[in-house]
């Protein structure tokens, strides 16, 4: 196999391997998500490469393909990554869970790479973070070829903004005559549709809405970051993320 060379690659999880190993799971631009093994990182010459390889962090690395995961040949961080704290930081482990689920390793996919990166520098920047979270969401869905045409039922009939759906995550929106505990508003559906970000309320509902979409795309295992997320949302009221 050839040598991948310079690709740029941004840090998903970090998990330690043997003794003075970890196997790194990388998004790069050309190639997917891509496993890697990085030996020796616990001598004194190897600390910068340790520091360059932490969630987050955006890289650019060389490394030798050798079946399901790489040899790390060097890495070299391209800038500083995101200093995230509290909702904002789990926000980022969630983000980062999702994508070690849904992203098959070595599938090329640049749209998903250049989301990361938009969804980086929002959370960098302190965008509201649940408009955040749902906008990543929708396009991740989108660009794994299964995202789904808000504004439409399926029936092919448009969102009303008064009325309330049920989201099959198949095939969109249904109508949904009784006003549910897990029903969308339309005017959430359209506000998701439209990019506009809408009122706290609509936005709780399209974290079930779209919660409710990726755990069928999940195969129904959940995340823990669900988990660690409700419980803060529990313990520290607030719009929910």
């Amino acid at each position: 196999m050839r040598v991948v060379e310079a690709q740029p690659a941004f840090v998903l999880h970090v998990r330690p391997w043997r003794e003075t190993s970890v196997i790194v799971e990388l998004l790069t631009r050309e190639h997917g998500r891509v496993g890697i093994v990085a030996r020796g990182l616990t001598t004194p010459k190897r600390h910068p490469l340790r520091a360059a390889l932490q969630p987050l962090q955006f890289i650019r690395v060389d490394y030798l393909p050798r079946g399901e995961l790489a040899r790390l040949i060097q890495a070299e961080a391209l800038d500083v990554a995101p200093q995230l704290t509290g909702d904002t930081l789990m926000a980022a482990f969630y983000i980062n869970e999702l994508l070690l689920k849904l992203t098959p390793r070595n599938d090329a996919a640049q749209p998903i790479f250049d989301l990361y990166a938009r969804v980086r520098e929002e959370l960098a920047a302190s965008e509201p973070l649940s408009w955040t979270l749902r906008r990543f969401e929708r396009d991740l869905l989108e660009a794994l070829g299964v995202g789904l045409a808000w504004s439409e039922t399926a029936d092919g009939e448009s969102v009303e903004a008064a009325m309330h759906y049920r989201i099959d995550p198949e095939i969109g929106p249904l109508p949904e005559p009784r006003r549910r505990a897990d029903s969308v508003s339309g005017d959430a559906l359209l506000a998701l549709a439209e990019d506009r970000m809408p009122a706290t309320p609509q936005l709780v509902e399209l974290r079930r809405a779209l919660r409710c979409v990726l755990e069928a795309h999940l195969g129904g295992g959940g995340l823990r970051s669900w988990g660690l997320l409700d419980e803060l949302a529990r313990v520290k009221p607030r719009p929910q993320s």
